[in-house]
């Protein structure tokens, strides 16, 4: 991956909508909030996610994606703005950073999981972004964009699209050229800017940390690795110059410090038995308390008459599956089987009792996913796992796949509908199992993904992963007009606009169309056609369509 290409997408997908309005410079006193609505703050930071995704940045895989939104949603409802909408997204990246964009929009480098040692580490990046967010220091910058970026960023793009029309890509030597020195001019002007947040992004954060039940050492705990792993390039994760957006130094290790201290004086810490281990959290015995009644003293109410909020733990501490996560991470990042092999081969040399579960699960996943010879050690691995950890989504979940994949359908199948069942409507579940459906084919298996797949539309709209395996499941069903405009969608999710309004375009042509599916095609031809026109207006194209 290139490290400029995507800080250079992503500041474009932040200014470039600004460039679009008045250029001149904004009057003082104004706020960012009055250049963009909420509205136009979170259609601009799907439009970032989407053309991540278009040149391969993202990782989305169902159980990464809920295990970081569940993580992040419980942070965000603890956070200063609890209303504020997040989505949480992972990136292949293996370097440390994370980000935090317009509309709450919040990314995530798989180095940087790979680099914690635990959730409250990961936690505590994340409520970091979160106050970056909550306190509208993204906003801010878009309003300092106007002065000081757009000149340089209309340049960059002017390259990528002189890139373009020569033949070549976005990631080309020329283009690279015109994006190091443009954004190395820019960060030189942001640097003061930026520096000026991060005391408040951390002093937030860390009380979102504590509210949420997570370890508020944490994140002093984890400036210092990260800081450590900088200066010495441990794990081959490196941070460039350029890309320390959010730079670590001994001061403001030292405030975090000091900021933990003062947190667990103020908080009581908490200590629960659970059937799968001990439970710590902190408490703030000064807020109201989830568990306890709410005494509301309302008049309208009996006067015996004690409301409960629900229970605590629903959105506090850890989620238990940061180990899990990893491993798996580290699999669907690595670059080349050889690079993940030598990995594991170092991490079984560096421990005294060799690769732990977890780790065992990684290896077995990078089995599964070499295929071949290798599904049968992978099949061998996540049985015996399975057999310690019975009830682990992720254990089963791979394990049903080395099933349907070793040509144990019937075996397969039967453990995906016993999942089903026991987690009704979750994703991870319902996309893998279908995954497994469509790989087995026939319009039996493609009926029966349809079917499960279809109450989960509604919630769906923004998921290019539902949309690729509903088409397929469509396909196989004998359903080709569904499968069309589920595959129009998908393309639309990965960057692909203008593809996709062909797509829906042609669509209408078919014979047959009904009346409700015909409305619902023209209404996404509206939605999408001003995305299509201002890509074209600053001479972005899609370069598959430009070679038609």
């Amino acid at each position: 991956m290139r490290p400029l290409l995507l800080a250079t997408a992503l500041t474009l997908a932040i200014a470039l909508p600004v460039a679009a309005q008045d250029t001149k410079l904004p009057d003082i006193g104004s706020s960012a909030g009055e250049l963009l609505t909420p509205a136009r703050q979170a259609e601009y930071g799907g439009m970032m996610l989407r053309e991540l995704r278009n040149y391969g940045y993202l990782l989305d895989d169902p159980l990464i994606d809920d295990w970081l939104q569940t993580m992040g949603s419980g942070l965000g409802a603890n956070s200063a703005q609890p209303r504020q909408t997040f989505t949480f997204f992972m990136l292949k990246d293996r370097q440390i950073n994370a980000f935090a964009t317009l509309g709450g929009y919040i990314g995530m480098n798989a180095g940087l999981v790979l680099t914690a040692e635990r959730e409250d580490e990961v936690a505590a990046v994340l409520s970091h972004e979160i106050a970056h967010v909550t306190q509208q220091h993204v906003l801010r910058g878009v309003e300092r964009a106007q002065r000081d970026q757009i000149p340089i960023l209309l340049g960059m793009l002017a390259a990528v699209v002189a890139a373009q029309q020569a033949g070549g890509n976005s990631a080309s030597d020329a283009t690279m050229a015109a994006i190091t020195s443009g954004m190395g001019l820019m960060q030189q002007r942001q640097i003061n800017f930026t520096r000026s947040n991060e005391s408040e992004a951390d002093r937030l954060g860390i009380r979102t940390l504590a509210h949420s039940g997570y370890d508020v050492d944490a994140m002093a705990g984890f400036f210092e690795r990260m800081s450590a792993a900088m200066r010495g390039n441990e794990g081959g994760y490196s941070t460039p110059d350029f890309l320390r957006t959010h730079p670590v130094n001994i001061t403001r290790i030292s405030e975090a410090k000091s900021r933990a201290e003062q947190m667990k004086k103020d908080t009581v810490l908490l200590t629960t038995t659970t059937p799968g281990g001990v439970r710590q959290e902190r408490v703030d015995p000064t807020q109201p308390d989830i568990r306890d009644p709410l005494a509301t003293g309302n008049p309208l109410l009996p006067g015996g008459l004690q409301l409960s909020l629900p229970p605590a733990g629903m959105a506090r501490g850890g989620t238990g599956q940061f180990d899990w996560a990893r491993e798996r991470l580290r699999v669907l990042s690595a670059t080349t089987p050889s690079e993940l092999v030598h990995e594991y081969e170092g991490l079984r040399r560096s421990q005294k009792d060799g690769l732990n579960d977890p780790q065992r699960y990684g290896v077995a996943i990078a089995r599964l996913r070499d295929g071949g010879d290798s599904t049968r050690l992978a099949l061998a691995d996540l049985q015996q796992l399975q057999r310690e950890y019975p009830d682990n989504l992720w254990v089963n979940l791979a394990l049903a796949e080395a099933e349907s994949r070793s040509g144990m359908r019937g075996e397969a199948n039967q453990r995906f509908e016993a999942l089903l069942q026991r987690l009704p409507r979750n994703r991870a579940v319902a996309l893998t199992y279908a995954q497994a459906l469509n790989e087995q084919g026939g319009e039996a298996a493609g009926k029966r993904a349809q079917a499960m797949l279809r109450p989960l539309l509604a919630r769906s709209g923004d998921d290019p992963v539902f949309q690729r395996l509903f088409a397929r499941a469509c396909e196989l069903a004998g359903d080709p007009a569904r499968a069309s405009e589920a595959y129009a969608e998908a393309a639309y999710l990965n960057g692909r606009p203008e593809q996709a309004l062909i797509q829906f375009n042609n669509l209408l042509k078919q014979p047959g169309l009904d009346y409700v599916s015909r409305a619902r095609i023209d209404a996404r031809i509206e939605s999408i056609m001003p995305t299509v026109l201002e890509m074209r207006r600053l001479g972005v194209r899609d370069p598959d369509m430009s070679r038609n």
